[in-house]
């Protein structure tokens, strides 16, 4: 049997397989932050096509967090309502879905892609944007160093969001700590420069995240799992260590998370990354080995189904989160599993697409 295949149990989720959607920001929601049919068109393309759990975007927990106006949110019962359309998809098709909640922090108020770069003056719709200090993304406007009140706000915020995906329908939730946005900003040197309880020490650092999983936890159903997604290292001198990243895996499994998305970057632009096939699974398969009874997730040029097999059988990280390949392929799980279990064909593709299941003698 393929270890891609295998299913995965996640506290109450079964998972029927390894290879899930990545989280990939679509900048197509109106400007109050409600999924759109583009959403529901995006995600239920890859629920049709075999992913054993599809995670949405980078989901705002407050407006100042989104990180373009185009971002869709949960801090509105109308987004809930918005969201319980895409849920209900998946659900209908026996797909799990999750949500990532995120805060762009200082990379907030930027330019849509395909419309410049940059921040976005408060004159042309843009918001002041809040950080660890007051230190800016090259090329962004300089943000507000975050007050204690407004760290108070932000882990409300999450709690708040979590209560409202309950509602929504999600399956799981995944706090973004990675990519350079908010969490991922305390979290690093390069980026905290505080002197307070929340900048300098490691356990300084990892304060408001840690603080952020706690919250969340308790706002979330016990039998739903928690997924954390880190950067694993900022690939710069002087920012976040892969060190750090398997003692963070500690405190956060300690804390009730279920599974550890491994990705890595995105906080500095002087980042030096290696880029080739798989580039990133050695983090994942460092933290593995490290603390046994965490489940993580790989990411990055994950392109073939015999690599994401070899992944996986290896016991380099527990599933595979497709993104670019999943744009290009709404339908990759499918084709890995007529590449590698095709006895498992039956019955997985959608009824109205039986004719395209491919023949035993048509598999290559």
């Amino acid at each position: 049997m393929s270890a891609l295949f295998e299913p995965l149990r996640l506290r109450g989720l079964e998972l029927p397989n390894r290879v899930w959607l990545s989280p990939m920001c679509q900048y197509s929601a109106g400007p109050d932050g409600v999924p759109t049919d583009w959403h529901l068109v995006h995600l239920g393309a890859r629920v049709a096509g075999g992913f054993g759990l599809v995670l949405t975007e980078s989901t705002a927990v407050s407006p100042e967090g989104r990180i373009s106006p185009a971002d869709v949110g949960l801090w509105s019962e109308e987004q809930v309502a918005g969201w319980r359309r895409i849920t209900g998809f998946a659900h209908a098709r026996g797909t799990a879905i999750g949500v990532q909640l995120g805060h762009a922090g200082r990379k907030a108020s930027t330019r849509i892609p395909g419309q410049g770069r940059g921040t976005i003056p408060p004159a042309d719709g843009g918001w002041p944007a809040l950080a660890p200090s007051a230190s800016a993304y090259r090329g962004f406007a300089t943000p507000a160093e975050a007050s204690p009140a407004d760290l108070d706000r932000i882990a409300a915020d999450f709690a708040a969001a979590a209560g409202r995906a309950v509602r929504a329908g999600f399956d799981a939730v995944e706090i973004h700590a990675g990519h350079g946005y908010l969490l991922h900003q305390f979290l690093s040197p390069r980026a905290n420069r505080r002197t307070d309880a929340y900048g300098g020490s490691f356990e300084n650092r990892t304060r408001l995240l840690l603080r952020v999983v706690d919250e969340v936890r308790a706002a979330w159903p016990d039998d739903r799992p928690l997924l954390v997604r880190v950067s694993a290292t900022d690939w710069v001198a002087g920012g976040w260590t892969p060190d750090e990243t398997v003692e963070l895996a500690r405190l956060l499994a300690a804390r009730g998370v279920d599974l550890l998305d491994v990705t890595t970057g995105g906080l500095d632009p002087d980042q030096e990354i290696p880029v080739a096939p798989g580039y990133q699974v050695p983090f994942a398969r460092r933290i593995a080995s490290a603390v046994p009874g965490l489940p993580v997730s790989a990411v990055g040029l994950v392109t073939e189904p015999e690599q994401a097999e070899a992944i996986v059988a290896d016991g380099a990280a527990d599933a595979v989160l497709l993104a670019r390949e999943a744009l290009r392929d709404p339908s990759w799980p499918l084709r890995a599993m007529a590449r590698l279990d095709p006895g498992l064909l039956a019955g997985a593709y959608p009824w109205q697409y039986g004719r395209a299941v491919p023949k035993p003698s048509t598999v290559a």
